[in-house]
């Protein structure tokens, strides 16, 4: 049986998965998704019956079976696919996000394995001959479990974002756009009082959180990734349910994202880094293997006393890595393969973070909600949902904006910088001249300007300095460094 679908993808290897995107966001949708197993599309009203019945099939999948189904992140559920792609393939990169139109096929004599298919279906490509049989097993899965899609169409997406244009850089698009950047500012407001909310009352986070949530990698000079942002949010309870629905809310926000419990045991379990199976001739998926622009959640809160073994010291390089060079180490037993990355990366900790970041803010909660559970379904309900799908455009649309800076401000900067140093050269180094210019970018930006202004630079100075200072504070009382 096939049917013919559209559904966002992304690849990993030998299979495709579907993005694990928040459930909440994508109800949202103007067009409603329907979902078969951990599948999930849109499609026309005509073919309701017909996906019914594929849907049956395909969510008596489980994990039952004996088949890996290479899925990168732990927990992830539903069914996997084999893509089959008949033109132009080498243009698909690990991780791209696709969106592919194609035939669904679950025929059954897929799944045969036995000495007489493989030599029949030989005679249809002599190269499946040569196949060892633990190929032959990952690589022809039964197509009950591994459904097969044979692709008619397949493009690459500029984000999974479904309230904005598939292609923000044509024509059509630039309607929407104008429309939207003419009332940023009252929701760029609003945006900030919910985040402020989310963080107890402090306004000071949630203006950083916004620039860590539009922050993207727009190049890279030399190995330098430029345009990153990695916030280590400190002063988070232990023993508390704060993070847990601090991500709940950016999962309201953002249309991938996940959240990595920093426990010792995790950290030495898990697999992290991709690496290839000679035997089976795949690529064994790791769980940093995600997509650009995805939300990477840090919670170090769990973290308690403990021995990292060896896997678990290489799965901290490993994050150490992502988060500095936003780069991912793929392990091919006798070399290592870079494949660069934009991963939005927030880091949650009681003290200073054990992990790199870009910048350090402490949180300074103006209330204690009795029960977190109650104050974050108070918060969510009370955001209407079009108010919703504003926040969650403004945060994806604004990663696409063109930014530059003026000769004339480049030169006030310049001046600035030098008289900073000229009472006390140590009060500022070059690096954090780097973060300013960073700061002021994403807080330029995210008022929807795309050249820097004398007063986003006076107001990057000033978020600096208070937040520079909050540090100082906490210090002094602390007795140590954080």
């Amino acid at each position: 049986m096939s049917e013919y679908l559209s559904f966002w993808s992304y690849v990993h290897g030998l299979f495709v998965h579907h993005t694990r995107s928040s459930e909440r966001y994508l109800k949202t949708r103007e067009r409603p998704l329907r979902s078969a197993g951990g599948l999930q599309w849109c499609g026309e009203p005509k073919r309701l019956e017909t996906e019914a019945s594929t849907g049956q099939q395909l969510s008596s999948l489980n994990f039952s079976s004996p088949f890996d189904l290479n899925f990168p992140l732990p927990g992830e559920k539903g069914p996997a696919c084999l893509v089959k792609v008949y033109e132009d393939w080498e243009g698909f990169k690990v991780n791209d996000v696709l969106e592919l139109y194609g035939v669904l096929s679950v025929d059954p004599v897929l799944s045969i394995l036995g000495n007489d298919e493989r030599d029949a279906s030989a005679l249809l490509d002599p190269m499946e001959c040569t196949d060892t049989a633990e190929e032959q097993r990952v690589h022809s899965p039964p197509a009950s479990l591994v459904p097969r899609i044979h692709v008619i169409l397949a493009q690459k997406l500029q984000h999974i974002n479904p309230l904005l244009p598939a292609c923000l850089n044509k024509e059509e698009s630039r309607t929407f756009v104008s429309a939207f950047m003419s009332e940023l500012s009252p929701v760029r407001a609003e945006l900030l009082g919910f985040l402020t909310h989310a963080l107890l009352g402090d306004s000071l986070a949630a203006e950083y959180l916004i620039l860590h949530l539009i922050s993207t990698v727009y190049t890279r000079r030399d190995v330098l990734p430029l345009g990153k942002f990695t916030v280590n949010l400190s002063g988070c309870p232990r023993n508390s349910t704060f993070t847990e629905h601090l991500y709940r809310i950016i999962q309201h926000l953002v249309p991938a994202s996940f959240r990595l419990q920093m426990t010792i045991e995790n950290m030495n379990h898990l697999k992290f880094i991709p690496h290839k199976d000679y035997t089976a001739n795949r690529l064994v998926s790791g769980l940093l293997q995600l997509p650009n622009n995805t939300s990477l959640f840090i919670d170090e809160t769990l973290l308690e006393q403990g021995q990292l073994d060896t896997p678990g010291v290489h799965n901290v390089t490993a994050l150490s890595n992502l988060i500095t060079w936003q780069k991912v180490d793929y392990d091919f037993s006798y070399h290592q393969m870079e494949f660069p990355c934009s991963i939005n990366v927030l880091i949650t900790s009681e003290g200073r973070s054990l992990l790199p970041a870009d910048c350090q803010i402490h949180l300074q909660p103006q209330l204690i909600p009795p029960n977190m559970e109650e104050y974050t379904n108070s918060l969510l309900s009370a955001v209407l949902p079009s108010v919703l799908n504003k926040f969650r455009i403004y945060l994806t649309l604004l990663r696409f904006l063109d930014y530059s800076i003026s000769d004339e401000i480049t030169k006030a900067v310049e001046d600035d910088f030098v008289e900073m140093r000229k009472n006390d050269p140590q009060s500022i180094t070059a690096d954090d001249l780097h973060q300013l210019l960073v700061v002021a970018r994403f807080l330029s930006l995210s008022a929807g300007q795309t050249t820097l202004s004398r007063e986003r630079w006076l107001r990057a100075k000033q978020l600096e300095s208070l937040r520079r200072n909050r540090l100082q504070q906490q210090k002094c009382v602390n007795g140590n460094e954080l």
